[in-house]
């Protein structure tokens, strides 16, 4: 009794462990080589972090359109001089916005700015 019996022989109907293993998702390419709309669309749009938006509420800052255009083109501009973490000072409201993802990860309304140190940023921009 020193036959060798394999996991097949034992469960004949088993499924291999190969078979079970994912493939990983392939991102949409289209044909003209042109990005995907899905690619354009997080690159042209301002988010904002959970922690972001509570302290809009709480600080009661609102945003217009016009103001999340100027921030989206500022933040165009910090990227093209290679910031990560910038500082935006923004209709007398100071916002840590995380470039690469163009996240906002904080807001400061006037008051809150007063005697504030700002760390971990490594570019400012005043937007007019």
């Amino acid at each position: 009794m020193t036959e060798r019996i394999s996991l097949g022989q034992l469960y004949p109907n088993a499924v291999s462990p190969a078979s079970t293993r994912r493939t990983p998702v392939q991102q949409p390419v289209t044909q003209s080589g042109n990005p995907t709309f899905q690619k354009l669309l997080q690159e042209q749009l301002v988010r904002f972090s959970h922690h972001a938006e509570v302290r809009l509420k709480e600080r009661g800052i609102q945003l217009k359109p016009e103001q999340l255009d100027k921030l989206s083109t500022a933040i165009d501009k910090v990227a093209a001089k290679g910031a990560k973490d910038a500082l935006m000072i923004l209709g007398g409201n100071a916002l840590i916005v995380n470039v690469p993802n163009r996240t906002v990860v904080t807001a400061l309304d006037g008051n809150a700015m007063n005697e504030h140190v700002f760390t971990q940023i490594d570019s400012a921009i005043i937007i007019t």
